[in-house]
């Protein structure tokens, strides 16, 4: 972490930590960028018991340099410290204790995973603690970390559902030369393969920018995947919709055939 990030890191967590109310401060991924690429932003998972103060006090505690400041329904902080973004996302301690219950014994309850997936328990799994207060956090990510198998071929099973019918739709948009559809149903493919695999490696999914990366260096990987995968990304006129679709097809099986 370069000094400048550091610094205001420092900061924020000395400020932050002195609500009696906070129980752990945690550091998104994100931070690792260099401050000028793109994807750079100072993101803390704060997590809470009780009530935090409210937005207006909020802001007014972060200091006068906190411009642009914005509150999504006092869950989300967001402001820029000169040309450094920053955002703080508060997370009451008892929904996150629900959502660990959920995956280590309320199976039946996975349904509640259908649309927001496990990036969720990806940030509380592997974010990096700056502060903690009586040991909470340590004691739900041995929850994470120590799930059974019959959690991860659940969340298998409905990413390769969602996988086969994106395939599907990518066939009829190939077939109906549906130029837009066929973009769609490309991304939607290609997203919950990747959740396939990281489920089959039994890995919490990262944020959609580290897919590539990660997904990359997962020990279980299809056969040809890497070579397949880039294929399918790449944009060229020789790789019609059709040879696209060939290319999924064969992700897909191999997937299934892990």
């Amino acid at each position: 972490m370069k000094y400048k990030t550091k610094k205001l890191t420092d900061r924020f967590v000395s400020l932050l930590s002195e609500w009696p109310e906070v129980e752990c401060i945690s550091l998104n991924e994100a931070a690792d960028s260099d401050t000028l690429n793109p994807y750079f932003a100072l993101i803390l998972d704060v997590y809470y018991s009780g009530n935090i103060p409210g937005t207006e006090k909020r802001k007014k505690m972060y200091g006068p340099d906190a411009a642009v400041f914005e509150s999504s329904g006092g869950a989300k902080d967001r402001f820029l410290v000169g040309d450094t973004p920053v955002r703080f996302e508060f997370k009451n301690t008892k929904k996150i204790e629900e959502l660990a219950a959920i995956v280590e014994s309320r199976q039946d309850d996975l349904w509640l995973l259908k649309d927001s997936g496990t990036y969720g328990y990806y940030r509380l799994a592997h974010g990096e603690i700056l502060f903690s207060r009586t040991g909470w956090i340590d004691k739900i990510r041995e929850k994470l970390l120590n799930l059974n198998d019959e959690f991860w071929k659940l969340m298998r099973d409905a990413v390769q559902s969602k996988m086969e019918h994106s395939l599907s739709d990518l066939g009829a948009a190939m077939i109906n030369n549906d130029e837009f559809y066929y973009l769609i149903s490309s991304a939607f493919f290609i997203k919950n393969a990747c959740l396939a695999i990281f489920c089959i490696n039994h890995r919490f999914e990262p944020s959609h920018r580290a897919y590539y990366k990660q997904i990359l260096e997962l020990p279980i990987l299809p056969d040809s995947f890497p070579a397949y995968l880039e294929t399918f990304l790449r944009e060229n006129e020789e790789l019609t919709m059709e040879r696209k679709y060939s290319i999924a097809q064969l992700l897909g099986r191999n997937i299934i055939a892990l």
